[in-house]
């Protein structure tokens, strides 16, 4: 009696193992708040419904993405499906795949594609587009103009700026910058934004402990320029009305979305994977959550506000070089130290 009760857990062990072998995993990695990786496990639990064979390893880095991605790569534990952006993009490259073919890049806005693209291959399925906005505190500036001119902004800052809160924004770093040198050129964007610091925007010893953000909710701001993702916290915390206007300038499109490791060893799978991700249904469902600005063209008419996609129409791809974060910290060293 004993040896049969042996043989048959052994048998169901094996059973078990058999049954786990035959599913193929593929990893998956993305930063990400506990809101975002809430509608990515959503997602994943529906890939892997729809396909029974395939289990999805999410591989969640909320901090030092970037670093830890390298470490990957370099002991060749890369994941296969890895969600980046395009500053990171080119650095890269060389371990991505060219993924050109699998989508249809007439239902992107361009500006994504262009972002997600380098030395002439599509090497990642663009999730969303990034362009910076201005917010604006409504008791403070009325309701501004869309069709503004940078004069006006000027003006409005000037006006805006007393002993209760400042006319703008100011970070001491050459991205947060680039509104303005995409606007003015380099050297005249870069002589203006220095010029406004302690006199229309805080300085880091006005921000004190809080962040522009809380700034802004606080009404310490009149107006307030970051990208889509402050929108729901915005919406959440702010006590009075607030609008969202286009940067009266040039911006960047930036845009991130999901890329194949060509150190993966289930390339078809995590291909399958990241269409699924890309997939209307999928971008749809980031959209209505108030996550994105979607890359794809029939998900935006989802975006009540659409002062997020005007911005768009006014917005350039940037490229990037590989050294991007090595000149950024050496101008911001220049500029802001």
């Amino acid at each position: 009696m004993l040896k049969k009760v042996v043989a048959f857990i052994f048998i169901s062990l094996l059973l078990c193992a058999c049954t786990r072998d035959s599913r193929e995993e593929v990893t998956f990695s993305s930063w990400g708040s506990i809101t975002e990786t809430k509608i990515i496990n959503t997602l994943i639990s529906e890939y892997e419904k729809e396909h029974p064979k395939v289990k999805i390893n999410f591989l969640h880095i909320p901090q030092n993405y970037f670093q830890k991605l390298h470490l990957l790569f370099a002991s060749s534990t890369a994941p296969d499906v890895i969600f980046i952006n395009n500053l990171y993009l080119p650095v890269y490259a060389n371990h991505l795949e060219d993924l050109s073919s699998y989508i249809n890049t007439g239902e992107y806005y361009p500006q994504s594609t262009e972002a997600m693209t380098y030395e002439n291959k599509l090497l990642a399925i663009p999730r969303d587009i990034s362009n910076f906005v201005v917010y604006y505190n409504k008791n403070i500036t009325g309701n501004i103009n869309p069709d503004w001119t940078f004069d006006d902004f000027i003006s409005l800052i000037e006006k805006t700026t007393d002993k209760n809160h400042w006319g703008v924004s100011y970070e001491r770093d050459i991205y947060m910058a680039s509104p303005y040198t995409l606007t003015l050129g380099f050297d005249k964007g870069m002589e203006f934004y220095k010029s406004i610091e302690g006199k229309y925007a805080p300085t880091p010893a006005d921000i004190g402990s809080l962040t522009l953000a809380q700034m802004f909710t606080e009404g310490k701001l009149a107006l307030y320029i970051s990208g889509r993702w402050m929108y729901p916290k915005l919406k959440e915390t702010a006590e009075f009305p607030f609008g969202v206007v286009n940067f009266p300038g040039t911006v960047s499109a930036d845009s991130s979305g999901w890329a194949i490791s060509k150190q993966s060893k289930h390339k078809a799978e995590a291909i399958k994977f990241a269409e699924f991700l890309a997939s209307k249904q999928s971008i749809d469902y980031f959209t209505s959550t108030g996550l994105i600005v979607p890359a794809r063209k029939d998900s935006a008419k989802l975006i009540e506000e659409k002062a997020f996609l005007n911005a768009i129409e006014k917005s350039t791809a940037v490229k990037y070089d590989r050294n991007f974060n090595k000149i950024r910290d050496s101008l911001n060293k220049k500029y802001f130290e």
